[in-house]
């Protein structure tokens, strides 16, 4: 069975679209109910706010590796259900960071569902590393 090549044309621009949408989605530029910001604000709001918690979503392994001072560490995957660690920090911002941007966009959706402030930041580590952040082990 053959289609139509203008049903056909229709159906590729339908799934452009979708995958557009998902990417924008995913990156955290559509939809989003949290603010993003650079590496530099990041590091600018980590040396100037005491009012700050500071949140690492990546693997313990890639935390090991090398991650922010005074950063608490929960997975993305597990952080619905680990939500009870940052309670104290409700009241707080909370700078959300991974390896590039994008785990933290998925986090800072869970988190501000769940009534916290969360400051993805855009370009994760590689940037924070890039506007002068030092890594800890």
């Amino acid at each position: 069975m053959t289609f139509p090549k203008k049903f056909t044309n229709v159906l590729y621009w339908i799934a452009m679209a979708g995958l557009l949408f998902w990417f924008a989605y995913s990156k955290g530029w559509i939809l989003a109910n949290f603010e993003s910001i650079d590496a530099k604000q990041a590091v600018q709001l980590l040396e100037n706010d005491d009012n700050v918690t500071l949140l690492d979503v990546r693997t313990i392994q890639e935390y090991k590796a090398g991650h922010l001072r005074g950063a608490t560490l929960i997975p993305v995957e597990v952080l619905p259900e680990n939500l009870d660690k940052l309670k104290a920090d409700k009241h707080k911002k909370i700078i959300v960071y991974c390896r590039t941007g994008s785990r933290s966009v998925s986090a800072s959706r869970t988190l501000e569902e769940h009534g916290f402030t969360p400051l993805n930041v855009s370009g994760g580590i590689i940037q924070l590393v890039g506007a002068g952040a030092e890594l800890v082990q």
